[in-house]
């Protein structure tokens, strides 16, 4: 073989370098086409794309309003709070530097070369935070210790706590979600009334549920660019919407009335081993409820106040001799007796096959009508209502509004239940002449009453005072002007006969320097079993008699005492007697024209 001259690997040696001379300029040409196209031609689409990857649009939440009683005292509230939210994946890899500018995150004092030694990454995270969030440091990392990029951390954390975190900077391996948490004044006050809220903050039960419209308002938005840590880009925000409070809504409730009653109906419940106790106060010139409670112990924004309805809403009873008031009323309205009318009343009486019986035994005795309606006689009130036709005793009770709507549409709110002259039996049409044989609210009887305080001028009652928008514009709720369902001549009468109803339980109901005008009711209701077992007490009273300001109705379920003015007449002295202080009523003129109710 012939060996290549000197002349000969030159050449080879250039043609080598030639060829990879050249494959190097092929790949330089590529490399700057691609750069080329990079940053000339595609540049800017790399760079809208890159941006996009960093920009989000975050909600922006509108705060739900407030629920304040009539004085502008804060019943129910939105607070600012955090979702702690932790980075698995970033949280495993995290080795904190021990420098000035992050000594926080250094637990261990020993060091090498700028890092800590032995404990890192979702551990060392849960050690930092755990003390913080009052939480079990392997609960923390335990949660840190999953797979993804999300995980709920703690929620309802104060913003004090979580501005310590931030200290850490822990920024995109810990962070806050911003969130709201509902607090309320006062525990068990108003409890089931006020209701709650679910987990987006929308009412579920209560007023929250009845207002939730008013107190949601809107929610806002940002759009803007996010950096590595999860931080908002500083100069970055290029859209944004702003959030829209809910309405503050004012309620009728004098909180402090309010926190009064529910102690008196506890208390009360307690001393005659009722089974429940509840109680309504309302103005008698707005019909406005001052207060409305019961004896039930329920948190306000629990779970059982998410599921339940507050008994003053919703419970219903037979109001007894209470209904006396109404069947009076019809008698004077249609002109088939006066007070002053004389009867000889027995303490029993047959009629088409029934027997009605007083509540206690007498003799035959010598009573006017408003000594009827005084000593509570079944019987003197039926022998009253010969001439009284069976559609009148229904059209008198609809216009008190038994058996009607409040129109407050409460949630759970019962209208009670009234039939009609068509389908009363011979029982029922006498039995409606007491209160029994239709049931009715405690809201619904406290403004039946507050129709005779009022003059015999029937309005609705309300709850809500006024809405505020996040402007400051105040919404005030229009006042029903009334309904007159009751000449004033009759009406007065009929205030007289109360007024002699009261003094006739002055010792239980009787409130000192005042004339307290009343009824009380005692009725049968169903027991566990079904059977008549069970018995409501129930006493309503005007405060005062001669100058009415309030009406406050109390009733309870199986006291010990049985008879309304006994029992539930005990707890509206205390109540009548708070409210008199509380808002200085001067005291009453005595009384000088009653009318007599015996002969």
């Amino acid at each position: 073989m012939r060996t290549p001259t000197g002349k000969a690997k030159v050449g080879q040696f250039v043609s080598r370098c030639i060829a990879i001379g050249s494959v190097i300029a092929i790949v330089f040409v590529v490399c700057f086409g691609q750069l080329i196209n990079l940053q000339l031609l595609n540049g800017r689409w790399m760079a809208e794309a890159a941006a996009a990857g960093r920009t989000l649009q975050v909600p922006v939440h509108a705060m739900r309003g407030k629920i304040l009683d009539a004085n502008g005292a804060v019943l129910a509230q939105s607070v600012e709070r955090y979702t702690i939210i932790g980075d698995p994946e970033a949280a495993q890899a995290y080795e904190p530097l021990c420098n000035k500018q992050v000594s926080n995150n250094c637990i261990q004092p020993k060091s090498q070369g700028g890092r800590t030694l032995g404990v890192v990454g979702a551990a060392q995270v849960a050690r930092l935070i755990a003390p913080i969030l009052g939480m079990d440091a392997k609960e923390v990392g335990g949660k840190l210790a999953g797979s993804g990029r999300y995980a709920v951390l703690k929620k309802n954390v104060e913003p004090a706590d979580k501005r310590k975190l931030d200290k850490l900077g822990l920024g995109g391996i810990v962070y806050g979600e911003l969130c709201q948490n509902r607090a309320y004044s006062d525990g068990n006050l108003l409890g089931a009334f006020l209701g709650g809220v679910d987990d987006k903050t929308n009412g579920a039960s209560g007023m929250e549920q009845l207002e939730n419209k008013a107190l949601s308002g809107s929610d806002g938005y940002k759009v803007y660019q996010q950096g590595n840590n999860g931080v908002e880009i500083p100069d970055t925000l290029t859209d944004s919407k702003a959030a829209r409070n809910g309405s503050d809504v004012k309620l009728t409730i004098d909180a402090d009335v309010d926190w009064f009653v529910k102690k008196v109906l506890t208390d009360g419940k307690s001393r005659f081993g009722a089974d429940w106790a509840v109680a309504c106060v309302m103005d008698v010139q707005t019909h406005q409820i001052i207060a409305l409670e019961d004896s039930d112990n329920i948190l306000a924004g629990s779970d059982q106040a998410k599921l339940s309805v507050s008994r003053a809403v919703s419970e219903t009873f037979e109001p007894g001799s209470i209904g006396k008031t109404f069947t009076v009323a019809g008698l004077m309205q249609h002109g088939v007796h006066q007070l002053g009318d004389r009867f000889q009343v027995p303490d029993h009486l047959d009629k088409n096959k029934q027997q009605y019986r007083d509540s206690d035994d007498h003799p035959i005795s010598n009573w006017t009508l408003a000594g009827i309606f005084a000593q509570s006689s079944n019987v003197g009130m039926l022998m009253a209502s010969d001439n009284y036709r069976d559609e009148d005793r229904y059209d008198m009770l609809t216009k008190f509004g038994i058996g009607q709507s409040t129109g407050l549409n409460l949630p759970g709110e019962s209208s009670g239940t009234l039939t009609t002259p068509k389908v009363w039996d011979g029982r029922t049409r006498d039995t409606v002449l007491f209160g029994q044989g239709y049931s009715t609210s405690i809201i619904q009887l406290t403004n039946a009453v507050a129709t005779v305080a009022d003059g015999g001028v029937y309005r609705k009652p309300s709850i809500i005072v006024s809405r505020t928008d996040s402007d400051g514009h105040v919404i005030n709720e229009p006042q029903d002007q009334g309904t007159r369902i009751l000449d004033p001549n009759v009406n007065a009468q009929l205030m007289n006969a109360m007024e002699s109803a009261a003094d006739h339980y002055q010792q239980t109901v009787g409130v000192n320097g005042y004339r307290v005008a009343g009824k009380s009711g005692t009725a049968q209701v169903a027991g566990s079993g079904g059977r008549l077992t069970g018995i409501v007490g129930d006493w309503t009273g005007i405060l005062p008699a001669d100058n009415p300001r309030f009406v406050v109705t109390v009733a309870m379920k199986n006291p010990q005492g049985t008879y309304g003015g006994i029992t539930s007449g005990t707890l509206f002295k205390q109540i009548g007697e708070f409210l008199m202080q509380k808002y200085e009523v001067p005291a009453s003129s005595p009384r000088t024209d009653a009318i007599p109710v015996s002969w």
